[in-house]
């Protein structure tokens, strides 16, 4: 009887050892729970964090939300960046961020035209009457389509997030998300639009990056790198296995994302290459490399959107990425 209750006292004790040992990690997102954040939220719903000892709250942005700050001040352990050039900002401010990760190979930002108007190449889009851009996209990725390729920065026209307008000129251009901007337009408009990767067309930034303090990574190395791995085994899941659950998370914190829209987001990051593609393919999801990085701050560079002499290995460390994890999930 001593022996068993000895026993039965190790394995209670063992187990409130596991039961306490889930490490507390916020990741900030940078918009409403939609697909492009799924990977994080299939992590979460199937235990995959949880797996390496991380307990992950989602704390989705939106319009009212400022999630970098917050990491900044150390409310958050983890953001979601949009891409490299708020972390190569970083280090013109001195300001110790990293990125450990980058989720998306390919920035999901798009130029869409009207079919059958002569703007059907990117070399067309330059006879567009108006480009429909927001103030971001204006001072980045225009100002490069400017510098590399001889478009027309007094076209532009603010972009309101309201398609209509592109929708009623025919020969207007729209900016975009690949996974969003086209389903709108193919609904409201009743016409599939041309639609144009910028990544394809030399728009060399990784996107949906993950971010985290120096603080962090020196002090819990550990979880950077379960938070980094546990990632990318989500975004494997979820592209490649069964979504449902994550989904239904998604749904929850986002009651207006629909069953359809998400549907073509998942088809768009997949058909493009947008999570999973090139590097990803030997060296897994989250894949970054120094050629990549010093190729899109050259471009900014000639863009005027920052400015010269950076050094941009600051901004980001290739110490949790590049090991192939997760290939073994890819179905």
């Amino acid at each position: 009887m001593k022996r068993i209750l000895l026993a039965t006292t190790a394995v209670l004790a063992v187990l409130s050892t596991q039961a306490t040992a889930a490490e507390k990690v916020v990741f900030g997102t940078n918009w409403l729970a939609e697909p492009e954040h799924g990977g994080y939220y299939q992590s979460v719903a199937d235990g995959t964090y949880a797996a390496c000892g991380l307990d992950v709250e989602i704390m989705q942005g939106g319009p009212q939300v400022s999630g970098r700050p917050l990491l900044l001040a150390g409310k958050i352990d983890f953001y979601m960046g949009g891409n490299m050039l708020q972390a190569f900002s970083a280090v013109e401010q001195d300001i110790p961020l990293k990125v450990v990760a980058a989720d998306f190979q390919k920035d999901p930002q798009v130029l869409m035209s009207h079919p059958g108007q002569g703007l059907d190449t990117w070399e067309d889009l330059k006879k567009a009457d108006q480009f429909i851009l927001g103030d971001e996209g204006n001072q980045t990725f225009f100002q490069w389509m400017v510098a590399e390729f001889g478009f027309d920065a007094s076209k532009r026209v603010p972009y309101t997030f309201n398609p209509a307008p592109f929708i009623a000129n025919p020969k207007s251009v729209q900016q975009g998300y690949v996974t969003s901007e086209p389903f709108a337009v193919e609904r409201e408009g009743g016409f599939k639009p041309n639609v144009f990767l910028l990544a394809d067309n030399g728009w060399s930034t990784y996107a949906t990056t993950i971010e985290t303090m120096q603080k962090t990574i020196d002090e819990r190395p550990e979880v950077v790198k379960c938070f980094v791995e546990g990632s990318a085994k989500g975004w494997y899941n979820y592209l490649y296995g069964d979504n449902t659950a994550a989904n239904e998370m998604i749904k929850k914190d986002n009651p207006d994302m629909t069953d359809e829209q998400i549907a073509f987001s998942i088809k768009q990051l997949k058909d493009f290459g947008i999570v999973d593609s090139g590097e990803t393919e030997t060296m897994g999801i989250g894949a970054m490399n120094d050629e990549r990085m010093a190729d899109y701050y050259a471009k900014l560079v000639k863009a005027g959107a920052i400015g010269d002499g950076l050094d941009i290995k600051k901004a980001y460390t290739l110490d949790f990425v590049n090991q192939g994890v997760g290939l073994d999930l890819k179905k």
